[in-house]
């Protein structure tokens, strides 16, 4: 479904995604875990289209997409739940999502809001309340499910467990997995690593701006080095 190769990016003379390769099959959810600073973020911001490219290819479900604008790979089904949320604080729960649904004006829309709420039943709750009045992990919750509104068949997600409590981690990635019921596609960056790679098919580790492993999940964990360097066993 999404291939990179040799991607390279620069924020003004600094290069800071040095000839990342990565793939991701339809149905997958795949992680890439590293330190802070390692270059994750600026990934998916390349993936998305809201970070510019200085080389290399973007290949999404068989077509070239690294020239293409941010709007138009939304509405190829690439979208992206930011890191930080970045919801709409001053607008409604249910406006963030028709906002998140911008791109169609069907009947779908009344159930694509159901299948959110079926998956976050407390944003069913909080509907018509204020987004900024949400706790933070309502927040990240908001950010999923307004993605999902676009109908990708990708969905990027950035530091979902960010500044969570334990619990509240255990819940969004527990959706997450979920989300295959909904056969859409995960590429997910996390530092919570081994919690990422916990409910992962495959995983890369990056560091400084490069792929340093790749693999199975299962023996990403079970690597003594990784382990060590990004798991804290």
């Amino acid at each position: 479904m999404l291939r990179v190769e040799n991607l390279s990016s620069r924020y003004g003379r600094i290069e800071v995604l040095h000839g990342v390769d990565l793939e991701v099959h339809s149905g997958e959810i795949v992680s890439v875990v590293g330190a802070n600073g390692a270059g994750k973020t600026t990934l998916l911001r390349c993936l998305s289209g809201v970070q510019g490219i200085s080389g290399g290819s973007i290949r999404f479900r068989g077509g070239e997409i690294a020239s293409i604008p941010a709007h138009r790979r939304t509405a190829l089904g690439l979208a992206q739940a930011p890191e930080g949320r970045q919801i709409f604080t001053n607008l409604t729960v249910e406006e963030n999502l028709r906002l998140g649904a911008y791109l169609f004006n069907d009947a779908r829309i009344a159930s694509d809001m159901e299948e959110a709420f079926t998956l976050f039943p407390i944003l069913r709750e909080r509907r018509n309340r204020s987004a900024g009045d949400l706790s933070g992990g309502q927040q990240q919750m908001l950010a999923v499910a307004r993605a999902l509104m676009s109908r990708p068949s990708c969905l990027l997600l950035d530091e979902p467990s960010m500044g969570l409590a334990p619990r509240l981690v255990e819940q969004i990635l527990e959706v997450v997995r979920d989300l295959r019921r909904l056969e859409v596609t995960v590429l997910m960056v996390e530092q919570n690593a081994l919690a990422a790679l916990a409910i992962s098919d495959r995983g890369y580790v990056m560091e400084t701006g490069r792929i340093v492993m790749s693999g199975p999940a299962e023996e990403l964990i079970a690597d003594k080095g990784i382990r060590e360097a990004y798991l804290g066993i």
